[in-house]
């Protein structure tokens, strides 16, 4: 069963729960991916729909940083629960070994000696990781293992 679809069966199944949270939690990504879709004229195969939840997720995980310094905890844990309701559909995450494991082959591939290269390691590790880690944290490793 594709993402896509496994979302619409969870949309189903929380309108016959009348679970309210979850229901809008996947109607606004299942949103969003049709107006990619719409966007580039296209379907979206398991990676786009992959894609579509990672930016959802970072954008909420944005909206409950400000929500927390506004001091606004009501909206900041509505975030909180819709990102543990998109995690649930991203793929497995890598652990931190395997993290370092890629960025160190990526260093060692690309010839990177300084932050300089950073560019042109991240490029290298974007496609691959994409999803499976955030890449935020990503970019501090590298940073990290550059500089020293």
């Amino acid at each position: 069963m594709s993402l896509k679809a496994r979302l619409q069966d969870d949309m189903k199944t929380a309108m016959r729960a009348r679970d309210a949270a979850r229901l809008s939690a996947i109607r606004l990504l299942l949103a969003a991916i049709q107006q990619k879709e719409v966007d580039g004229q296209t379907t979206l195969d398991d990676a786009g729909v992959a894609a579509v939840i990672e930016k959802q997720l970072k954008q909420r995980r944005d909206s409950a940083t400000q929500y927390a310094a506004g001091g606004r905890a009501d909206l900041e844990a509505k975030e909180r629960f819709e990102i543990s309701v998109l995690e649930a559909y991203m793929p497995a995450g890598l652990s931190d070994a395997e993290i370092d494991a890629a960025v160190a082959a990526a260093i060692a591939s690309t010839g990177a000696a300084s932050a300089a290269d950073m560019g042109k390691v991240m490029a290298q590790l974007k496609p691959a990781l994409a999803g499976r880690a955030d890449m935020a944290q990503v970019s501090a490793r590298v940073k990290s293992a550059l500089a020293s």
